[in-house]
């Protein structure tokens, strides 16, 4: 990759307002210095590294987040790999190592809460100073704020945790999407008429159990379908680790070892159980009927 890019720098987990905004000032400044736009985000996250136990964070895959930057025009994206190494580096020396002998960065936007550097010392007017005597340019951006909140990857953790992705969606700019491969299950879905892509959410944050009005799409795709999907531990069937069965309607092929998108519509209803396999499929049939009737009136995703 080239040296002299307008970097813009953070974690980016998700792209959400805040996010964007400060990729927006990292254009401006390409622009300005015609410079080619670039990202500096972290692999795995800091997050990940210091609390190795912590439960499902993520709010996209690193397969997401490409297909996000290469959508907002991002012409090199650098993954910095947090490591012990990394955790150890003081502020000066990320600036040193990282921003200006590694990426050779001519411009870095940052936001305004943004902490680097061992124990986090180092912040966002520090590095405004250690790039001043270091040879580049840091535009710091200011908080984005949704309903006078302040937009965050928290706030939209919590708002997918309980169930309320329309919310998500919003901070978000569009829907909130994850994308998992499809494995092989108990074939019950079938029997039953509504033939499901099973996925593990993975290092995804765990949305409210229950059923969804939902978009999907297989990875090599570009037309979304719409459909209705089921977070949970399927109840009625036999309790297990929480698994996202989609169902795409008017859809028939074979998704199995393939990546699936799904785009969060809106929240139906939460898991139940159900006294029997009757009372299960009627509810299915009415969650589908349900979920037509909502993506009736709403977009597919763009991407």
């Amino acid at each position: 990759m080239s040296k002299g890019a307008a970097i813009a720098l953070g974690n980016f987990d998700g792209l959400h307002a805040g996010h964007r905004a400060v990729i927006e000032s990292a254009r401006e400044a390409a622009r300005r210095l015609k410079a080619k736009l670039g990202v500096a985000t972290f692999e795995p996250p800091p997050r990940r590294y210091f609390q190795p136990d912590a439960p499902p964070f993520r709010l996209m895959t690193p397969r997401r987040r490409e297909l996000a930057l290469d959508a907002l025009g991002i012409a090199e994206t650098h993954l910095l790999r947090f490591d012990a190494s990394m955790a150890a580096m003081t502020d000066r020396e990320f600036c040193e190592k990282v921003l200006r002998d590694d990426i050779g960065a001519a411009s870095v936007s940052v936001g305004f809460d943004f902490r680097f550097g061992k124990n986090r010392m180092g912040d966002a007017e520090s590095l405004k100073r250690v790039g001043k005597e270091l040879g580049f340019e840091v535009k710091i951006v200011a908080e984005v704020a949704s309903e006078g909140e302040k937009v965050s990857s928290s706030r939209i953790r919590e708002a997918i945790e309980r169930g309320d992705v329309v919310e998500a969606g919003r901070a978000l700019g569009g829907y909130w999407i994850v994308d998992a491969i499809v494995e092989h299950g108990e074939k019950r879905g079938r029997s039953l008429g509504f033939p499901t892509a099973n996925m593990k959410l993975g290092e995804i944050v765990h949305p409210a159990h229950g059923v969804y009005a939902v978009w999907a799409r297989e990875d090599s795709e570009k037309a979304w379908r719409p459909g209705v999907a089921n977070f949970g531990r399927t109840p009625t069937t036999g309790i297990r680790d929480p698994l996202l069965e989609v169902v795409m309607f008017d859809f028939d092929g074979d998704l199995y070892g393939k990546r699936v998108h799904t785009a969060f519509a809106k929240y139906l209803r939460a898991e139940q159980k159900f006294s029997g396999i009757d009372e299960l499929v009627v509810a299915m049939k009415k969650d589908a009927a349900d979920a037509r009737a909502v993506l009736a009136g709403l977009k597919p995703p763009s991407l």
